[in-house]
């Protein structure tokens, strides 16, 4: 770590040494791919009439071994265009980019040109033009320009899911923009098909949380170019706070994450926001029966761009009326917003600043006429709000090929509020964050990176409730005729960390990721130390490539502030850890399908538990880190990528959660094991414009502590339920749902106009999202939720 730390300080204080300029040694030799096998793209049928001519631009992914194995459309001539040379680039053949005379993986652009030929002459075949893309640079028209390669670890143009290129964790899974836009069940929102991946569990309906490998969802921090945000989803997980054409890169881990990231022991979700468009005004409208969004997009001035992104939901025009006709009073139905602001400045091609503001907002407002026969004080108005919104600045510098820093600085306020009767909870919250970092690549063996990042957090908080009813786990019957307790609290979080990691290659084909993170908390008064290693070996680096992966590492997160600072938490209280390790194989079968398996194990320290409190003035409950558990399971996928009209994947997951509240206590299931994940999908481009998808999932139920009956409460008026001794020993019905997806484009010469129809449940199954029981809890019954959600969408773009 001290050596690491003293080459970022050198490469700061001088960069003409450390990075690349001319006073130090030459740069790595970079040589751009090499087309070894040309294939002319078929001229489309349906254009042979007009006989017009086209030019389509690609962006080819070329492997180590010159495979191409990912083709994106960068400039579109139509669809029946852009099929038949998308079909015609998967067979192209390269030699591959080399660094420093090793093969490295590249992206490059690749034209193609449909040109008939007059009849009386043969139809030459059309003429390719290759080069590669340099960063911040225009791609050159010339046949094997060139420009400098560029590693696929630097750019990604897909949305990724799962890793960095190279991956720098054990497990990678990359998937193009086409799958994600195209998932059935997901009305196209990128992120939420994070949720077919392997290690991911289903949330009950009507939650936006991600469940990531049997962790709680506070467990995962999510990012937005490295700015963390209270929430991921709006109102009901339909829909993502940033929308999917904002996206360059989605990353997620769900274990085993470097040492770049801190203050989280489940998962993390980073989301990387693109560049606005450079080459002219563009955009793009779309209304469906969830929501309505737009964007705006284009150059101000040769070197600065704009782009500009917003939503709102529709939920309130429809969603009103059936809560009216069940018998609730609507005050304010659902609805959500969220909106974009981004201008991006090149002070050199080296050189970028980009000012990004982005939030969202959701709320809504019931009357609930009939107060809840197991409790008469949940009635009444019912209300929920909750909002942020941030402000970044970003500066990223690439001063030589093997070298790249970068340092952003955000602010911003988020807010929560939520009034059921009685009971209330609102926060307003203050934050400042940033981060800096370097990546310099020393020798073709050995690239180091460390950083800096910290967080800054100013709250004021009030929170109305019974005793023993500030943490859930504390319920101990109903609320009616109990006293109320009002805390209010003020304070502030300092959390400043560093990180540094490596990446060595000691053998080929052999990769190893040490590195170490230190975070000092304000509100436990401590420093946490985090060792980290990830590996990863080719046993067979060709084609069909095999790979053993595996990583182990030590993870802490800041416990809530509600369980550590006066007057709601603690004092006193530590963070809880976790040691995540894991181990698998990825094996190509054939060029578009690939299988994966891992295991991995999670064990956990010092867990936060809720307990009785001796000090009876208190709000009647203390917490200490007398907690422990594990999560082990494994993880399967087989998958198909997008190759000429099909793509495709089965997701399977088995997986066990397990908890004790203190050393003496038994293990029980915790409340997000779901045992069997399973998710089958596919969809398949049926030509002219049309293509058509199925999503098949089945999840194992939830856990939940039955209860064995009631006895009166004459104080409250009610019945307190009696719950079963033997926590979350009940589990819900099994979860089983068939999605549906049909996609009709329409491509005129200016712009594309698209309707799609994405309809979930499509066999109507009453899937159980919970356990209601009658007023003195002698009978109960499945909660089902929704049971049939057609949406039908336009979209235009320019």
């Amino acid at each position: 770590m001290k050596l690491s730390w003293i080459a970022v300080a050198c490469a700061l204080a001088y960069p003409s040494i450390a990075l690349g300029e001319p006073n130090a040694p030459d740069a790595p030799a970079l040589v751009p791919p090499k087309l070894v096998e040309s294939v002319g793209p078929k001229y489309p049928e349906a254009k042979r009439a007009s006989g017009e001519a086209a030019s389509v631009a690609l962006t080819l992914t070329i492997d180590r071994t010159g495979q191409v194995t990912d083709v994106a459309v960068a400039e579109s001539a139509g669809a029946e265009f852009d099929e038949a040379a998308v079909n015609a680039a998967r067979n192209l053949r390269f030699e591959p980019a080399q660094k420093n005379g090793e093969a490295v993986p590249a992206k490059i652009r690749y034209v193609f040109e449909f040109k008939l030929a007059p009849p009386s002459e043969p139809e030459p075949a059309p003429a390719p033009v290759a080069a590669v893309a340099a960063p911040a640079a225009a791609a050159s028209s010339e046949p094997n320009a060139p420009a400098a390669a560029q590693a696929a670890e630097d750019e990604a143009l897909d949305v990724e899911v799962q890793g960095e290129k190279p991956p720098r964790e054990p497990t990678k899974h990359v998937l193009a923009a086409e799958e994600i836009s195209r998932i059935p069940g997901t009305n196209g929102d990128a992120i939420r098909a994070i949720g077919n991946m392997p290690g991911v569990a289903r949330p009950p309906g009507g939650d936006g949380m991600l469940i990531v490998r049997g962790s709680s969802p506070n467990d995962t921090a999510v990012f937005v170019d490295g700015t963390d945000i209270p929430m991921v989803y709006h109102f009901g997980g339909l829909s993502s706070v940033i929308p999917t054409e904002m996206l360059e890169k989605l990353d997620f881990y769900p274990g085993n994450f470097g040492p770049q990231y801190g203050r989280a022991m489940g998962g993390v979700v980073d989301v990387g926001v693109r560049s606005p468009r450079k080459d002219k005004l563009g955009g793009l409208l779309q209304f469906d029966l969830v929501d309505g969004r737009m964007l705006v997009e284009g150059p101000i001035s040769k070197s600065t761009r704009f782009m500009l992104a917003g939503r709102r939901s529709w939920l309130d025009a429809w969603l009103g009326a059936a809560l009216k006709d069940s018998g609730v009073g609507v005050t304010k139905a659902p609805v959500y917003y969220d909106y974009q602001a981004m201008v991006e400045h090149d002070f050199s091609r080296k050189t970028t600043l980009r000012l990004f503001a982005f939030g969202a907002d959701d709320r809504f407002k019931l009357m609930i006429n009939s107060p809840s026969s197991n409790d008469p004080a949940i009635g009444g108005d019912a209300s929920q709000t909750t909002s942020f919104g941030r402000v970044q600045a970003r500066v990223e510098t690439r001063p030589s090929s093997n070298a790249r820093i970068s340092a952003q600085l955000s602010a911003g306020r988020e807010g929560q509020h939520f009034s059921i009767g009685g009971l209330g909870f609102d926060l307003g919250l203050n934050s400042i964050g940033g981060r800096a970092d370097a990546r310099i690549q020393v020798s073709p063996a050995l690239t180091a990176i460390a950083g800096l990042d910290f967080e800054y957090l100013s709250y004021d908080v009030t929170w109305k409730a019974p005793p023993n009813n500030f943490d859930s786990t504390q319920n101990s019957g109903p609320l009616f005729g109990r006293p109320m307790v009002e805390l209010k609290g003020k304070g502030d979080v300092f959390r400043p960390a560093a990180y540094a990691m490596l990446e060595l290659t000691p053998v080929a084909n052999f990769k190893l990721f040490p590195g170490v993170r230190a975070d000092y908390n304000s509100d436990t008064r401590g420093w946490t130390v985090d060792p980290r290693l990830g590996v990863r070996y080719d046993l067979h680096p060709g084609f069909p490539r095999t790979t053993l992966k595996g990583g182990v590492g030590l993870y802490h997160q800041p416990p809530q502030p509600y369980q550590s600072i006066e007057p709601f938490g603690t004092k006193g209280v530590g963070s809880p850890s976790a040691v995540h390790t894991s181990l698998g194989i990825e094996q190509e079968i054939s060029r578009p399908l690939e299988f994966s398996i891992e295991g991995f194990y999670k064990d956990l320290h010092n867990l936060v538990v809720p307990v009785a409190a001796a000090d009876q003035n208190s709000n009647g409950q203390s917490y200490q880190n007398i907690g422990s558990g594990r999560i082990y399971g494994s993880e399967f996928l087989l998958r198909f990528k997008p190759e000429g009209r099909f793509f495709g994947w089965v997701a399977y997951t088995l997986s066990r959660s397990e908890r004790r509240d203190s050393n003496n206590s038994p293990m029980y299931i915790y409340d997000y094991d779901q045992t069997h994940i399973l998710t089958a999908l596919g969809s398949y481009k049926l030509g002219r414009g049309w293509q058509a998808g199925a999503r098949f999932r089945y999840i194992s139920g939830t856990p939940y502590t039955p209860v064995l009956g009631g006895v009166m409460d004459y104080d409250a008026g009610t019945y307190a339920p009696v719950n079963s001794a033997n926590l979350n020993s009940g589990r819900t019905g099994a979860f089983h749902q068939l999605d549906l997806r049909v996609d009709k484009t329409w491509t005129f010469s200016a712009w594309k106009l698209s309707a799609y129809l994405d309809i979930q449940n499509t066999y109507l199954h009453q899937n159980p999202e919970g356990v209601s029981y009658n007023y003195n809890y002698s009978q109960s019954s499945a909660l089902s939720g929704i049971p049939f959600l057609p949406i039908i969408g336009l979209r235009g773009e320019l």
